[in-house]
């Protein structure tokens, strides 16, 4: 069994540095390994996903129905709907995080080395990941990262929110379960642009969510796995410790974002007209108070603790099967 102390190292006729994927490696292989690790991140713990919407949602009824505990939220749920209700949503997910996550890693990647390159004194490479470990850099590449993808994320998130929250609709209208359909209802009554009112927003949570993701995943790398070579028990680890701490730093952000992508389901007037991040803030610090802005904080930690867990791992386990 492969522990801490005893990493596996890859080896072939000449030893091979892990954290680089080879010169001649294909983009499309590179895109490969972010999809396979953003599907294998938002599908496993979907069903805290969807009691983190749930308790953060206002004036549909879903936050006072739930309890404050996250397995009491989700037997609640489970004996009144079916446990496939915590699975609402899972089809947005599947469809859009693959690709997203393709071009979020894809992007990372190339402008982590490109700063590296311009900003360091290390020896300049043309290989599409560089093995340097500069948590700062990182955390920048970060950025550009959460912008490509959460481009073409957002309206997949925007659906899965309002698939998520089905149990809502009885009173505000009766949007199917059903993906294509659920779109075409967000279409048909609200217009294109709520598929991406919530997209400034998604990025001011997502950039700092994933740059302090990116920056305490390197760091935390860097102290349990110095050397650099295939560990996935420190590349699980060093991945719940950033996903966690960043989800419970942004989770105010993450709130305010989920009023903007469910507002259409809420029976408050103030809610739905609500337009953007500020406005948004103001009428969740009316309603709410600051009690308001860590609605979910438990189950966004709880998911994204085993979430950024499995992104990594499967990341660079996907890297360790391409170098191969």
């Amino acid at each position: 069994m492969t522990t801490l102390a005893e990493p596996h190292v890859l080896k072939s006729a000449e030893e091979i540095d892990y954290e680089a994927l080879p010169e001649d490696a294909s983009v499309a292989a590179h895109l490969a390994a972010g999809a396979f690790a953003g599907i294998m991140e938002h599908t496993v713990m979907f069903p805290l996903d969807s009691i983190k919407t749930r308790m953060q949602m206002i004036g549909s009824g879903q936050s006072t129905t739930l309890s404050s505990s996250v397995l009491a939220s989700i037997r609640k749920i489970s004996s009144a709907e079916g446990a496939r209700s915590l699975w609402r949503g899972v089809s947005s997910v599947v469809l859009g995080a693959g690709p997203a996550h393709a071009v979020y890693f894809s992007v990372f990647e190339a402008t982590k080395t490109q700063l590296v390159n311009s900003l360091t004194n290390s020896p300049k490479t043309n290989k599409i990941v560089t093995d340097e470990r500069h948590p700062m850099i990182a955390s920048l590449a970060g950025v550009a990262a959460t912008v490509a993808s959460d481009a073409l994320m957002n309206p997949f998130d925007v659906i899965k929110q309002r698939m998520q929250a089905s149990s809502a609709e009885k009173k505000v209208g009766q949007q199917s379960k059903d993906f294509l359909k659920t779109a075409a209802s967000i279409y048909r009554n609200e217009g294109f642009g709520t598929f991406y009112l919530s997209y400034p927003t998604t990025l001011i949570t997502n950039i700092p969510f994933n740059s302090l993701n990116f920056g305490f995943y390197e760091l935390s790398s860097q102290m349990l796995n110095p050397e650099g070579d295939y560990n996935p028990w420190a590349h699980c680890l060093a991945g719940g410790i950033a996903g966690g701490t960043a989800a419970a730093l942004t989770t105010p952000l993450d709130c305010i974002k989920t009023l903007l992508q469910t507002k259409g389901l809420s029976e408050r007037a103030e809610v739905r007209s609500v337009t953007g991040f500020w406005s948004g803030a103001k009428v969740l610090y009316r309603l709410e108070g600051l009690s308001g802005f860590t609605k979910g904080l438990k189950p966004r930690v709880l998911f994204n603790i085993p979430a950024s867990a499995i992104c990594w791992t499967s990341y660079q386990l996907a890297k360790e099967v391409m170098l191969r």
